[in-house]
């Protein structure tokens, strides 16, 4: 379970801002070049799941923002951030992930529970735009060349 936590963390961390395709990158250097995702990287990083991420995969990472992470009330991510907090930061980010890609064109329409890296199940809602429990997706399906990102307004918490 935890080179899955690593994928999973890996992944969330990859998402970039950018419906454009990057094929050529995996999920983690997808989105460290985006630029909008430097809180998701240093959680991946603090996590020890970059090389996870950067696995063969497939993998489905919904990637929050800057400002998804900016919304927890303050102090939380430097609280996750510290060494004695990395299990529950593990469970976090790879709550943000599944196994294999799933495209929007792939749920459209449809309400599901899907099981995360983390292990819970995960609600998404795509019969009115697409909600993955309280988050909303704010740009689907990046490309990358071990999965797909979907950049979500929201840190999402496993149950």
């Amino acid at each position: 379970m935890k080179l899955l936590q690593k994928l999973v963390l890996a992944l969330v961390i990859a998402l970039p801002l950018s419906a454009a395709k990057a094929s050529d990158k995996d999920i983690v250097d997808t989105a460290v070049g985006a630029g909008s995702f430097s809180t998701l990287v240093a959680a991946v990083q603090a996590a020890g799941l970059v090389d996870t991420l950067k696995g063969e995969g497939p993998f489905t990472v919904f990637a929050p923002t800057d400002e998804a992470f900016a919304k927890l009330p303050e102090g939380t991510v430097e609280n996750l951030l510290k060494p004695e907090n990395k299990d529950q930061l593990v469970a976090i980010l790879t709550y943000h992930v599944v196994p294999g890609k799933v495209m929007s064109s792939d749920i459209a329409g449809k309400k599901a529970e899907v099981a995360s890296v983390e292990g819970s199940e995960i609600s998404v809602d795509a019969t009115d735009g697409v909600k993955v429990d309280e988050a909303s997706v704010v740009t689907a399906d990046v490309e990358a060349s071990n999965g797909v990102i979907h950049v979500i307004d929201t840190v999402i918490m496993p149950n």
